[in-house]
């Protein structure tokens, strides 16, 4: 046997790496993602994460919950002028600063870029811009050249586990004992997209944010999960 005889994976005619995102505004209609600025956002965010008045949201992340606003500025001062990751807050069109979240793990060499440290406010959860602030994420990304995108959770979080999939990003499998956090085990679930599947997730996600999408009551006529199903890849 020789090398030529070997599957060596296909060529990747033409690669050159992307940018390192900017640290810039993503506009959209229901909400912009904007660059983490504490002295601006630190404030709102801190009553916004307050209405979490039992800090469910921060059980699985290796931080928080912060029980002052002087404890939350000074996590948000510590990580808002870092470049990976690179954080963002999530500004609703209607409540102003309600949530955060992040690039990081950005390996231009590789074409590869996580999404992360993920924080949305009850307010801003399970709302269209909730939703839309994950779709600009995504195509910033793939618009930059990325052809990978991930997204990584505790293996025990549910909540995102079922919110990677309904994005339709597809489960990819667990690193067991992966880390340590809050002095507890952590094995860790892994899911992604990549850039063949990007025009037809961004369809999905352009269908699923239509106005036209929501009744007079404001609820959804077709389910981002069913638009997105069909697009993720089989588990076996």
């Amino acid at each position: 046997m020789t090398v030529s005889d070997l599957d060596l994976g296909c060529p990747v005619d033409g690669w050159n790496p992307p940018p390192f995102p900017e640290r810039a505004s993503m506009e959209g209609q229901y909400c912009a993602l904007t660059p983490l600025d504490p002295k601006a956002h630190a404030e709102t965010l801190f009553n916004a994460f307050a209405k979490d008045a039992e800090n469910i949201d921060w059980a699985y992340l290796p931080y928080g919950p912060f029980d002052s606003l002087s404890a939350l500025t000074t996590w948000l001062e510590g990580v808002a002028n870092e470049n990976d990751p690179l954080f963002f807050t999530v500004m609703d069109r209607q409540e102003g600063p309600a949530g955060v979240t992040s690039y990081l793990r950005i390996s231009p060499a590789n074409g590869s870029i996580e999404v992360g440290h993920i924080h949305f406010s009850p307010q801003l959860q399970r709302t269209p811009a909730a939703t839309e602030a994950m779709y600009l994420m995504m195509k910033q990304a793939f618009a930059l050249g990325y052809r990978r995108y991930e997204w990584k959770c505790n293996a025990l979080n549910k909540r995102s586990r079922r919110a990677a999939l309904r994005l339709g990003l597809s489960y990819e499998g667990i690193f067991r004992q992966a880390t340590v956090a809050k002095g507890r085990n952590r094995d860790t679930a892994w899911y992604a997209t990549i850039d063949l599947e990007w025009p037809k997730l961004q369809t999905a996600f352009e269908a699923w944010l239509d106005p036209a999408n929501f009744d007079a009551s404001g609820e959804q006529r077709a389910s981002l999960s069913d638009l997105t199903a069909p697009i993720l890849m089989s588990a076996d």
